[in-house]
């Protein structure tokens, strides 16, 4: 596998709780997936669409959270992992070093690295980050950046799976990412036939 002609994208799925109920969980976000995927920038196409679930080991998983994302305490319970073994798996299995990864914004970036450090546990990405809300909002000279299904709906890109599941998300964030690419190299093109 060639790795300089593909980037990951990375998309994670959390602990959480309505607002009004998160005080009588009393516990920290935890990671519970690693959505990814691999993305070909010169043709679009969207591979190795993956969910690594990881059972969470200070919190556990609301009824909000379930609602939200469809993941499960009990699938958690079952086909989860730790985090460690998690990170490793995308290290070994993505060879994450040697690409260049994007995530819809800087969240995942931060939440993934806070749970490394956490448990002492390297960095499984490159430091080669794109930020893709950032990216889009340039491209597309908004003031705000828009949330993943708003850049979807501006594309008129369909949402593809469940909006907050890692797996589907990854795959959307492709999407974007690469209208993001295909832009730039349509401009440079149409800047050489000038």
């Amino acid at each position: 596998m060639d790795a300089t002609n593909k980037i990951i994208v990375v998309a994670l799925g959390e602990t959480c709780w309505e607002e009004k109920m998160a005080k009588f969980y009393n516990s920290e976000s935890e990671i519970i997936e690693i959505g990814v995927c691999l993305l070909d920038p010169r043709r679009g196409t969207i591979t190795r669409n993956k969910a690594i679930l990881i059972k969470p080991e200070k919190s556990e998983v609301s009824p909000y959270c379930t609602r939200i994302t469809t993941i499960t305490q009990y699938l958690l319970d079952k086909r989860g992992i730790l985090f460690k073994k998690a990170c490793a798996r995308l290290k070994s299995e993505y060879k994450t070093h040697q690409y260049i990864w994007a995530s819809y914004g800087n969240h995942d970036f931060e939440a993934l690295g806070d749970q490394c450090k956490e448990q002492n546990i390297d960095f499984p990405l490159s430091q080669n980050h794109i930020d893709v809300r950032e990216l889009f909002k340039r491209k597309k000279k908004l003031r705000k950046r828009p949330l993943m299904h708003e850049a979807l709906q501006i594309l008129g890109l369909p949402l593809e799976g469940t909006y907050h599941r890692g797996v589907d998300d990854a795959r959307n964030i492709a999407k974007i990412l690469y209208w993001c690419i295909s832009e730039k190299i349509m401009n440079e093109k149409r800047f050489w036939f000038l």
